[in-house]
């Protein structure tokens, strides 16, 4: 049966969600537009001029850039061969080195930071181990953290290269290996064939993953946040949401990040649009693999064990951190204790964050759940003028960046009653919404995808009402993938970092993220409470993964694709 068309009812709940995207993501975006351009009414570009010629503007555009760039090469380097490996060879042991290789993902490098500040400090850990063995002075140790720059690109890198690994994995298995023959033929093979067969027809994909990470490494905020570099656009914005109806320099970098990332999706479409990618057996021909020769089964193993365990040095300088009593010019801390996550649940501010936090995702969970679930049912079951925009406008939280959005709240918003000033909770529940909503959608559609529309059809021939029939059939049926994308919603909620850092401006409304970075800056205790916070939001994510995963399956990873 094909998708009907709207009834009145359906009309009306339509034109409602059109206005909340209007209101709450087209409304803040074309504000910042505005302020960019126009200053008292009149047109001008003179914001961005500055921004180019200003030496500290034109600095922390550069070293943005450089980071980003920096970051997708080295996630590339990272990347590919895994992929290959693990999409076009069999070997013991695949399966688990498949879902080790996704553990970064469940902490934020921001998190991961307050720990590395331990292991990177002049007298850390790494520079403690170098001199135990004699390979370096203690007299002049290296400062691992200089600058930040390498610092931040070492933390992203190991956040981002399982995202990269799904989008260049997943390219790679929708490779026709029919193609690859025919330039074995041609006498192609090894780096050649794949240089000049296999990459290409891959590109797509990987340019898909590599806008993902630069996009991203570009707008991350509090990795930079915590190793006090902030010489980026990110902490640039930041700093310029306390004065933002003075300053008008933080509408220009917003655009500015706005318009990057238009134009790489705009092009990241065009390319994956691009008929000249198109393969005459796709979805006829499934890759092909074949058993690694049991020589190189070691090296693999080693090979991957080290990209995993280096990837796994931020989550281990966490809990390390975290249980530490005494951990001072020493290689590891000579003591533990538990004192310090006791402490979370003790502390006035750490306290009251976890209770944000559980109100302000739990509300924002039920939004999206509200939200997702009906655009899903829309876009599935449904036959409407603008259904392409409503998909559109349901995605787009995952190409805009959180930096911007949650700018442009602040500044659309000053002075209404969604003033963060007042109260920042209305705006971070909305913020947190809006910005997970695209996990809810795609769960929720996913399942609609894999039911039958008879069910429901046979329902309304019984004399069920469509409210009925969606409750009564429809939703137990999707019940698993909406439980998949609340678990998720959830949880990167509770760890959600650009919004939190902007919106939440007095202590008493600090959710998780922000609390722990205020506690990161306090001496003493403070860095050691805010690891312990961190590990309790690893363990969170963690947990959330794992129960999304049970219901989801395969799926999990397209939600991370771009």
């Amino acid at each position: 049966m094909g998708s009907k068309s709207l009834t009145s009812a359906s009309a009306i709940f339509l034109v409602l969600l059109f206005g909340v995207f209007a209101v709450f993501l087209v409304y803040p975006v074309g504000y910042v537009l505005e302020s960019a351009f126009y200053r008292e009414g009149v047109f001008t570009l003179e914001f961005f001029r500055l921004m180019f010629t200003n030496p500290v503007h034109r600095e922390a555009i550069i070293n943005s850039t450089m980071l980003a760039i920096t970051v997708t090469a080295v996630t590339t380097i990272i990347a590919l061969p895994i992929s290959f490996v693990m999409v076009r060879r069999d070997f013991p042991g695949k399966s688990l080195l498949n879902g080790l290789l996704l553990v970064p993902m469940v902490m934020p490098p921001f998190v991961g930071a307050v720990g590395m500040q331990q292991l990177l400090a002049k007298f850390g850990s790494v520079n403690l181990l170098l001199i135990k063995f004699g390979l370096m002075s203690p007299r002049d140790p290296f400062d691992w953290l200089g600058t930040g720059f390498w610092a931040v690109v070492l933390l992203s890198v190991l956040h981002l290269y399982p995202i990269m690994y799904l989008n260049v994995a997943a390219a790679l298995a929708n490779v026709d290996p029919s193609l690859e023959e025919a330039g074995r033929n041609m006498g192609a093979s090894g780096l050649k064939l794949f240089r000049s067969v296999t990459f290409p027809l891959m590109l797509p994909g990987y340019f898909a993953g590599a806008i993902i990470v630069f996009i991203w490494a570009f707008t991350d905020l509090g990795t930079p946040l915590i190793f006090n570099y902030s010489r980026v656009v990110p902490v640039r914005i930041f700093e310029a949401v306390s004065d933002i109806h003075e300053n008008p320099m933080g509408f220009a970098l917003v655009v500015l990040v706005l318009a990057m990332t238009v134009v790489f999706f705009a092009i990241s479409k065009k390319v994956l649009g691009s008929s000249n990618y198109q393969m005459m057996a796709r979805g006829h021909v499934q890759g092909s693999s074949s058993a690694l020769p049991r020589r190189w089964v070691p090296l693999v193993w080693v090979s991957m064990a080290t990209v995993i365990g280096c990837a796994l040095v931020p989550h281990a300088s966490v809990v390390l951190s975290a249980i530490a009593d005494t951990w001072f010019m020493t290689i590891l801390p000579s003591s533990y204790t538990t004192v310090y996550i006791g402490r979370v649940f003790t502390h006035p501010l750490t306290l009251s964050s976890i209770r944000n936090s559980l109100f302000l995702s739990s509300l924002s969970t039920l939004v999206d759940i509200a939200l997702g679930v009906t655009i899903a049912y829309f876009l599935a079951r449904k036959r409407f003028i603008g259904r392409d925009v409503l998909d559109g406008l349901a995605m787009l939280p995952l190409a805009l960046p959180g930096l911007v959005l949650a700018f442009g709240y602040v500044a659309a918003f000053s002075g209404s009653f969604l003033d963060i000033k007042r109260n920042p909770m209305p705006l971070l529940i909305i913020a947190y919404a809006i910005r997970r909503l695209p996990y809810m959608v795609r769960a929720a559609y996913a399942g609609l995808q894999q039911t039958s529309e008879t069910l429901e059809e046979a329902s309304l021939n019984l004399g069920a009402g469509p409210f009925r029939t969606l409750r009564r059939i429809t939703l137990p049926l999707v019940f698993a993938n909406i439980v998949a994308g609340s678990v998720l919603a959830f949880s990167f909620a509770m760890l959600e970092v650009s919004d939190s850092l902007i919106l939440a401006a007095k202590e008493e409304f600090y959710p998780i993220t922000k609390a722990i970075y205020a506690m990161s800056l306090r001496v003493a205790d403070g860095p050691y409470v805010a690891s312990a916070m961190g590990l309790l939001g690893m363990v969170l994510l963690a947990t959330s993964l794992i129960v999304a995963g049970r219901f989801l399956g395969k799926r999990l990873g397209e939600l991370f694709r771009a």
